[in-house]
């Protein structure tokens, strides 16, 4: 069974998902993170491709997808890093990125890939639903690759039924029309939350954009089965002199605490 969704059935509630942009720091810094996440007691993580035009990010996850690029990380690099893991990290993680890349690559290949390499799942936030359906939904499926659909605030209510189901793993709900890094207050988006919910009453749920600290990570909860952070993240990594597993545990046990 895909290992996103054996999470999703062994825990319901609390789930934190980590992103970050595979490459950066250093470019060899993708396996580190990723096992100083699982050793912190994160639940899955969003492994981040970059791309040069990353519409929906803020200036700090644009800044470490440039930087990473300028490393030398591409599809080949991290398909590599990720395999070297299969095995001792049991955790699920996914692939989020932009269409561009994974197209360029070859979608089948890319999918492929990611299978290989251990990948649970895909979010595409530029990939519309109905190219999914068409196009590439068959490759999911051939794959066992989880669709992961993002749902907003102006989401209508026949789209967000229509994605819930073709949804799997979980469906992505966007906060707020905002980038990623801005502000957010959770709690104002609570009718918007619990419309999805109603909506969706068996559907796993997680809230993305304006998570960045225990607070707002434990509004997420309220609203959902979990929480998504991710430039608050990437922002430890402007401290210098810590180790990397240092900086992990010790945002972890803040947002978890």
């Amino acid at each position: 069974m895909n290992r996103l969704i054996e999470m999703f059935e062994e825990k319901k509630n609390n789930i934190l998902s980590i992103y970050f942009t595979a490459g950066y720091p250093k470019l060899s810094d993708t396996v580190e993170i990723i096992r100083s996440l699982k050793k912190a007691g994160v639940d899955m993580v969003e492994v981040g491709f970059p791309f040069s035009d990353p519409m929906a990010d803020g200036p700090v996850i644009q800044k470490s997808s440039q930087i990473a690029l300028n490393n030398g990380m591409n599809l080949d690099i991290l398909f590599d890093q990720l395999k070297s893991i299969i095995g001792s990290v049991d955790m699920p993680f996914i692939m989020m990125g932009y269409l561009n890349p994974a197209y360029k690559y070859g979608m089948e290949k890319f999918c492929r890939c990611c299978s290989e390499a251990g990948v649970s799942g895909l979010i595409i936030p530029d990939l519309p639903y109905e190219i999914y359906e068409a196009e590439y939904k068959h490759l999911y499926d051939k794959y066992n690759l989880c669709y992961i659909p993002l749902i907003t605030p102006q989401t209508s209510e026949e789209r967000i039924k229509k994605l819930g189901a073709a949804a799997k793993g979980f469906v992505y709900m966007v906060s707020s029309s905002i980038i990623t890094g801005g502000k957010s207050i959770l709690t104002d988006h609570s009718a918007y939350f619990g419309r999805v919910r109603k909506l969706l009453p068996d559907t796993p749920l997680l809230i993305g954009f304006g998570i960045s600290d225990a607070e707002t990570f434990s509004d997420a909860c309220k609203n959902s089965n979990g929480g998504i952070i991710g430039t608050a993240f990437i922002r430890l990594f402007d401290e210098e002199g810590v180790s990397i597993e240092e900086q992990i545990q010790r945002f972890v046990s803040s947002i978890r605490n």
